[in-house]
């Protein structure tokens, strides 16, 4: 049985704020949309930390979208729907393709400085892509460009209002409509922001794993907050694990971008065989999740617990040019990009599944919107096209304004709206402890090779968990738990449920794809109770 709302709360005592719209999470969904929404509209942005925590700080490889000539929207659209194994969305892949180039556009407007090469935007190519279509900024740090520029253009902006580490701890109901969102302040005060509409930018669930390149802020809060809101949650069993991340003592899983390969790294087992020909004729630019179960097969054989990627043929200046950012990362752990082979190994990367949205960002709640990770567009299908992820935020974002501008005032709820549920005092436990329980159940039992015993084995460790939906929740860890709790029972459920083998979900017990599977997993709650529909896709 799962809560409708993590904490007893009475509105009549609580302090209440009004805006016009609520953004919730600091990467490039959040910030894009927060600033599209102030041309007209008042703005409080929340954050669990900063402006500059979040998934797009990280990201390295860059953003796709069709701006060479000899390229073409066509092109890309064939290349996603590849990728995603039969899953994607035709119409929001298309809503993509043909709107990328402009949010691009949009970005360059805000002060984003893509990198350019002979008077014309740089473009790359990574795995999957058939066109060079990558733009990249600083040759190896997009996602740190789009949000320093992004957050400048935020802090200037007198519309948006920011709220740093503050923390969403539910989203207010009624009717099916979403007033709002109850927040707990940096003190442990809690307060009421009501809005017209409310826009979930935060992120994904990447903390599920115990090796994943997402910060510690990535604990699927927006995916649990919103399946407990009344929406609805689809494909969550695929998990893109990325097969390149470093993988060396002292070292944390820092991602060696698939840039790198798209400019002729190879990867090499412990033998120094170059072995992806084994396993894709596309080799290290075969689509994500082939190339990371290939590198999990190797690891496996020769007993070790990484693999090489080897860049050592290119020229010194190329490396240091195009990937600086790696370059000197690697170098504080004695590792020379330019002359060694790096250890790497697969880390938990990217959901493609969460918050079902309609082409304009909406959820099944009314004027609750999910943009960025955080959302199921059906852009993704099975296995998200690399670079597509940036691309989809800002492409769904604007969307998104598009539909706020339509919306009515919003008629307030009334004050005497409370929760009162009877909860247990919270005995003296480590969350730490618990965090790491589920992570390593999630890693051995729905990790990238599943099967039926052992799903079922951490569906059934799980469940005892959710023991801690009883307890009287009061710190932000708590809260975290509890979501992260709640997207593992999702993504292993539906692993489950899927008897096949698709994109980033692979069953050795089902190792090959089935027909009688094109369809979408798609979860809800109805009082309290976990609710699965299977749909066509």
């Amino acid at each position: 049985m799962f809560p409708r709302y993590l904490v007893d709360f009475d509105l009549q005592r609580l302090p209440r704020v009004r805006t016009d719209v609520i953004v919730i999470g600091a990467g490039i969904a959040g910030l894009f949309t927060a600033i599209k929404a102030s041309d007209t509209k008042k703005v409080i942005m929340i954050t669990k930390k900063s402006l500059l925590d979040s998934n797009t700080r990280f990201s390295q490889g860059g953003i796709a979208a069709v701006i060479s000539d000899e390229d073409s929207p066509e092109y890309h659209m064939q290349d996603t729907l590849v990728a995603g194994a039969g899953l994607c969305d035709e119409q929001a892949v298309n809503v993509l393709v043909h709107e990328g180039p402009d949010g691009v556009k949009d970005l360059i407007r805000m002060g984003t400085q893509f990198d350019i090469e002979n008077g014309e935007l740089a473009l790359t190519k990574e795995g999957a892509h058939s066109h060079r279509r990558i733009l990249h900024a600083h040759g190896d740090a997009t996602g740190a460009e789009i949000v320093r520029s992004l957050s400048e253009r935020t802090k200037q902006d007198p519309n948006i209002e920011l709220w740093d580490d503050h923390y969403v701890i539910d989203l207010i109901t009624q009717d099916g409509e979403c007033h709002g969102a109850l927040i707990q302040k940096p003190d442990g005060q809690r307060v009421f922001v009501e809005a017209d509409a409310t826009i979930l930018c935060s992120g994904g669930a990447g903390q599920l794993y115990r090796y994943t390149t997402n910060p510690d802020i990535a604990t699927g809060d927006g995916i649990a907050i919103a399946l407990r809101a009344g929406a609805e949650i689809r494909d969550v069993e695929f998990i893109q694990f990325h097969p390149t991340a470093l993988c060396y003592p002292g070292a944390p899983r820092f991602l060696i971008s698939e840039a790198v390969r798209g400019e002729g790294a190879i990867l090499r087992n412990i033998n120094g065989e170059r072995f992806m020909d084994k396993y894709h004729p596309q080799l290290e630019l075969a689509p994500r999740d082939i190339v990371a179960r290939a590198v999990l097969t190797e690891m496996e054989e020769t007993k070790v617990s990484f693999v090489y990627i080897d860049i050592t043929h290119e020229t010194e200046e190329l490396i240091k040019h195009r990937f600086p950012t790696i370059y000197e990362f690697c170098l504080r752990y004695g590792l020379d990009l330019t002359t060694d082979w790096i250890p790497v190994a697969p880390a938990a990367h990217y959901m493609m599944g969460g918050v079902k949205t309609d082409l304009h960002g909406e959820t099944a709640v009314k004027r609750l919107f999910a943009c960025g990770e955080v959302s199921s567009t059906g852009v993704h299908g099975a296995n998200r096209l690399a670079s597509n992820s940036l691309s989809e935020a800002i492409v769904f974002g604007r969307r998104i304004i598009e539909r706020i501008a339509e919306l009515p005032p919003l008629n307030r709820i009334p004050s005497e709206f409370h929760v009162a549920v009877h909860r247990k005092e919270m005995p003296q436990q480590a969350v730490v402890e618990k965090k790491l329980k589920l992570q390593k159940v999630m890693l051995r039992q729905a990790g990238m090779k599943r099967d039926a015993a052992g799903l079922q084995r951490g569906l059934d460790e799980l469940k005892r968990q959710s023991a801690f939906f009883e307890y009287a929740l009061m710190k932000r860890e708590e809260y975290e738990f509890s979501n992260l709790l709640i997207c593992a029972m999702l993504t292993t459920k539906g692993a489950l449920l899927r008897r096949e083998s698709r994109g980033g979900h692979f069953r050795e017990d089902y190792p090959q794809r089935s027909d009688a599977w094109v369809k979408h997993i798609v979860y809800r709650l109805e009082e309290g109770h976990l609710k699965e529909c299977i749909q066509d896709a």
